[in-house]
């Protein structure tokens, strides 16, 4: 029987991990991020993904970030965990600490650099979501970040096949793949977007949430967005997509999470700090989201936010 995935629907953040100018965990503004996200009615929160520059944090690092977003949010919010790994082991430890945190759900991101092939990639879902029996696991599929495709048929058959293998996160891009899952997925399986300039499209083919970029900045206009399109409300959903896709493309206009860090680095809630090989963006494309968040109505909201 599938676990019960009823509270995995709408607008999840992927969350930035912010850094002080000395490279280390920036605790003060990673809570007061997670406030901003719940205090604005985001009730879904990802730390440790792709946004949260998980491929530079130490294992420990790992786990105290989850720690914090599940200290911080006091049962608000629910947490998926980032607990992927090109490696099947480290992906298998990685989601039992989390599990041991208290981690609501774990994110799986297809192997990166190995190149899998599909029946690599069934093998190794299944071997973390075995070793985690008891917590709902969420598959991530994004092809342009680890070279490797997890097919409809390849995420349908683990869908019907593995009980907590309960959703995707699909960032492929690609709609006829994605539709196939719509179409033939099972009972309870979830579909979220990865990519936030497809949401829209992708809640008219029956699609579930997303997990988000831009909620970092607009948590309260991405919950927003995501419920219209749940709802039906597609004069008003539409209306909003694009008052919103500015920011959603501007996000990408450098290496993700350069943009969106800059972006709340001038809206004074993280200061503008990576890891490398991540450095800070341009400055033209500073001064461009400067311009979009100020249409937007985001720098004077978040000047006073705090944990």
């Amino acid at each position: 029987m599938k676990a019960e995935t009823d509270w995995l629907r709408g607008c999840a953040t992927a969350l930035v991990t912010p850094f002080t100018a000395d490279g280390s965990i920036d605790e003060p503004s990673l809570r007061a991020l997670i406030e901003y996200q719940i205090t604005n009615a985001v009730r879904l929160l990802v730390p440790c993904g792709t946004t949260g520059e998980s491929a530079t944090l130490t294992e420990e690092e790992d786990q105290r970030v989850i720690r914090i977003t599940i200290e911080q949010s006091r049962g608000r919010a629910r947490i998926i965990a980032g607990t992927g790994s090109n490696s099947t082991a480290a992906a298998i430890e990685y989601s039992q600490a989390a599990r041991a945190l208290g981690a609501d759900a774990i994110l799986s991101v297809s192997p990166y650099y190995n190149k899998p092939t599909q029946d690599g990639l069934d093998a190794h879902f299944r071997a973390v979501a075995e070793a985690v029996r008891d917590v709902p696991v969420v598959i991530y599929n994004v092809p342009g970040r680890t070279s490797s495709n997890i097919a409809a048929a390849t995420t349908l058959r683990l869908a019907r096949e593995v009980d907590n293998i309960v959703a995707i996160k699909e960032a492929s891009g690609d709609l006829a793949q994605i539709m196939a899952i719509l179409r033939d997925r099972p009972a309870n399986f979830r579909v979220l977007s990865g990519d936030d300039s497809l949401t829209l499209a992708l809640l008219a083919l029956g699609a579930d949430g997303l997990i988000s970029v831009a909620s970092n900045e607009a948590p309260a206009l991405m919950s927003r967005l995501t419920t219209l399109g749940l709802d039906g409300k597609w004069d008003e959903a539409r209306t909003l997509h694009f008052r919103l896709l500015p920011l959603m493309e501007a996000n990408f206009i450098e290496s993700s999470p350069g943009p969106v860090k800059a972006a709340l680095a001038l809206m004074k809630i993280i200061g503008e700090n990576f890891r490398l090989p991540l450095v800070p963006v341009q400055q033209r494309t500073r001064e461009r989201l400067r311009e979009i968040l100020g249409e937007l109505h985001l720098l004077e909201e978040t000047t006073h936010v705090s944990a």
